[in-house]
């Protein structure tokens, strides 16, 4: 399970490609605040993969803090709850920053906070109760991804040999993750117990990158004190290369097993959660709260006092800029997200998701240049984790040849931007791999 260096792992296998970012964690040493509460929320019933949830409420219904708003049927999915007390004033839809319409429900704050008398800490004896559970909380993934965490564990028996924590946090500027560690590590660790007990899951790993020692140090004093001599629970460090973070590369650098192509991690025997889901975990099995508000990293050249914030979700991204001091700069570019893998946003007019993990604003000095013409430099191919050819995959696309498309593995990308980000010429390769993508799944219905 790797090379053990002062009681704190070093990763099995280095993955290829990838690139080094300018890490700009300008925020690492502030502590999470709390913004005021919101004058009113925006929550949009689409937050997670999977089928969307139906609003459950009506206007002029009072909520308060923890209720269910929100729901549905499908096993793939995640209920949404309340973030502030109030009454509903309308329910409707909103444009989401992917560009899907998402039915939304809109409360205006009666600035209270007042929890809905239904929370109280869920029973979880078995593994099955423990899943309803993780269900009712409305848990998706907080790294980003949004997938359902109730559906990630619904893995069978025996199935899962290692947990790794994901704590690498390679994006530049977010440190939510690193605030985690360092703000909740006790949480952290009383949910890793939880999940190995529960689930039958023999090892875990907490994989950080190296550029993160405070974190990596708390995660171990206390790893050491939790296993009691057992050896199960491991903090490894990884090299600071970007995507380490990507849950196939995290995978591969942790146990050296290796996914492949279509399969999910499960089919190697692991199970990767992000560390804000984990700790979150332990949280709701002590008091009952739902997930109704998130962490978040606000940062950017043109942000006046980037901070780290909790903020309830659905709070309108404009109102977190003005806590942070507004712009000190004309913003150019917003992002949800991270730089590599976020969304650029028209405007701040638009809602916190849950599974928003930063909001980056950044001035003219910043953008890219004009894009220019390739030069066959090959920069792309080298930096790809998973051995593709961008530049191939954007000549197919260009004649729409899915054929080409398809045998050049263009649904394989997990769109981590390293090879637009080392490309000299400034093309939008992510871009062109959505496309493919999008070429591809068009083809496909059309059959």
């Amino acid at each position: 399970m790797g090379q053990k260096t002062s009681g704190v792992l070093t990763a099995v296998k280095r993955v290829r490609g990838g690139v080094r970012v300018s890490h700009n964690k300008n925020t690492a040493a502030l502590e999470t605040v709390r913004i005021p509460v919101p004058s009113r929320v925006v929550i949009p019933m689409q937050m997670h993969i999977g089928a969307p949830c139906a609003p459950v409420v009506n206007v002029g219904d009072n909520v308060s803090v923890g209720q269910l708003i929100g729901d549905s049927t499908a096993f793939v999915s995640a209920p949404i709850h309340a973030s502030v007390s109030g009454r509903v004033s309308s329910v409707g839809e909103i444009k989401l920053p992917n560009g899907n319409i998402s039915k939304a429900v809109t409360i205006e704050s009666d600035g209270e906070m007042r929890l809905w008398e239904g929370i109280e800490p869920p029973k979880v004896e078995t593994r099955e109760d423990f899943l309803k559970a993780i269900r009712s909380s409305g848990l998706v993934g907080l790294g980003g991804a949004g997938f359902p965490t109730h559906v990630k564990l619904s893995f069978p028996e025996g199935k899962i040999d290692t947990l790794i924590v994901n704590a690498a946090e390679c994006e530049p500027y977010i440190t939510v993750d690193y605030r985690e560690c360092i703000e909740n590590s006790w949480d952290i660790l009383s949910s890793i117990k939880t999940i190995k007990e529960l689930l039958n899951i023999p090892n875990v790993i907490i994989a950080v990158e190296n550029n993160k020692p405070d974190a990596i140090e708390v995660l171990s004093s206390i790893a050491s004190k939790e296993d009691e001599g057992v050896d199960e629970i491991k903090v490894m460090t990884l090299t600071s290369r970007y995507p380490q973070g990507a849950e196939k590369v995290m995978i591969q650098s942790a146990t050296g097993r290796q996914v492949p192509p279509g399969k999910l991690p499960s089919d190697v025997g692991c199970l990767v959660m992000n560390v804000g889901s984990v700790a979150f975990v332990a949280r709701y099995l002590k008091t009952g709260k739902p997930l109704v508000s998130r962490s978040l990293t606000v940062d950017g050249s043109a942000v006046a006092n980037p901070k780290n914030v909790r903020v309830p979700i659905g709070t309108n991204i404009g109102e977190i800029f003005d806590f942070c001091g507004g712009f000190k700069k004309e913003p150019k570019k917003i992002i949800t997200g991270g730089p590599m893998m976020g969304l650029a946003v028209i405007g701040t007019d638009l809602p916190i998701l849950k599974q928003n993990n930063a909001l980056l604003a950044f001035s003219e000095s910043d953008m890219l240049k004009k894009e220019g013409d390739c030069i066959r430099c090959g920069r792309c191919a080298f930096a790809c984790p998973f051995g593709l050819q961008p530049t191939v995959i954007e000549r197919y696309a260009k004649i729409n040849d899915i054929e080409g498309l398809e045998t050049s593995g263009a649904m394989i990308c997990m769109e981590c931007g390293s090879c637009a980000y080392s490309c000299p010429a400034g093309k939008p390769l992510v871009q062109t791999m959505r496309l493919a993508k999008h070429l591809i799944k068009e083809a496909g219905d059309k059959k």
